[in-house]
């Protein structure tokens, strides 16, 4: 039988680890949250990835493998494939989920939409900065299960819309 957490257990879990990092840890440096948050992402999947491949054999190609994540392991974590493939075919994927379950209960404050926190990200209102500390954690989810699998990369998320994320991922030659 396997073990699961209940879903509620895993939103509180990002929420307070979001809150700890970015408001208590790291409130000055939000560079320093991020990275921290995304280290213990990938540290997850890294985890994850080696319960959910031990029964199978290594991929051939980086187009398996990606493939593995938006099926199999996408619906053992969220319950449900990812909803949109695309690649380049020279080593950019897109992943989109168009309901995204860990920005489910996010919203936004339409008053904050406007306002700026730092100086050093023009245009980007604190509402969109908040919700992106919480995509760090998936990213590094991500990252660390294409690490194990042997495929060096980087992640980064987009939101054109809440609940929607698209998940980017450049491997590195």
């Amino acid at each position: 039988m396997g073990r699961e957490v209940a879903e509620s257990c895993v939103d509180t879990m990002l929420m307070e680890m979001v809150a700890m990092y970015s408001g208590r840890f790291y409130a000055n440096k939000p560079e320093l949250a991020a990275r921290r948050i995304e280290a213990i992402g990938y540290q997850v999947g890294h985890q994850l990835s080696e319960r959910y491949t031990m029964e199978r054999p290594r991929f051939s190609d980086h187009l398996e493998a990606i493939k593995f994540i938006c099926k199999d392991f996408w619906s053992e974590v969220f319950k449900k494939q990812i909803d949109n493939l695309k690649t380049n075919h020279r080593g950019t994927f897109v992943l989109q989920d168009n309901k995204f379950r860990w920005l489910s209960r996010v919203s936004i404050d339409p008053s904050s939409e406007n306002e700026t926190e730092d100086p050093s990200t023009p245009g980007e209102s604190k509402a969109a900065q908040a919700v992106s500390m919480y995509l760090y954690f998936p990213c590094g989810i991500i990252r660390g299960v294409l690490s194990n699998l042997g495929i060096p990369c980087a992640v980064s998320a987009d939101i054109s819309s809440l609940p929607t994320c698209s998940f980017v991922i450049r491997v590195k030659a």
